[in-house]
């Protein structure tokens, strides 16, 4: 018998993005399979997601729409929370297979800068409307 090595390469410990089933650590493990995202295209700016999950909102710059930071930032319950008091409805839990996607769409999305962080838009909409 010959005394041939066999080579064999050790599995990676990084995951396949096939292999992702949304309990990965990054997501909260086991505790969350979904992803929260948030439809700027419907976002009207007000903060309230921000505000009350600061480690998993924040307000975009350029447009001044809410965006999310961090999938794991917040407790579920803190989240659900700004999802569920969120005035025009634009947060959602997602398939954490889905998120790819729906950041791929966004790209092409068209979103009007809302005038509040600073740009000189709504004070300009205000001086026309008294002229």
């Amino acid at each position: 018998m010959d005394n041939l090595s066999v080579h064999t390469t050790p599995p990676s410990s990084e995951p396949e993005m096939s292999d992702r089933s949304g309990f990965e650590p990054e997501l909260g493990g086991e505790l969350r399979q979904n992803a929260v995202f948030v439809d700027e295209t419907v976002c009207i700016g007000c903060g309230h997601c921000a505000h009350t999950a600061s480690s998993t909102f924040f307000l975009e710059e350029n447009y001044g729409r809410a965006r999310v930071i961090a999938q794991d930032g917040d407790e579920e319950d803190l989240v659900q929370e700004a999802i569920d008091t969120c005035p025009v409805d634009c947060i959602a839990w997602v398939n954490y297979n889905d998120l790819n996607k729906l950041e791929e769409a966004r790209k092409h999305q068209i979103i009007q800068n809302l005038g509040i962080i600073g740009d000189g838009s709504a004070l300009r909409r205000a001086i026309n409307l008294k002229t």
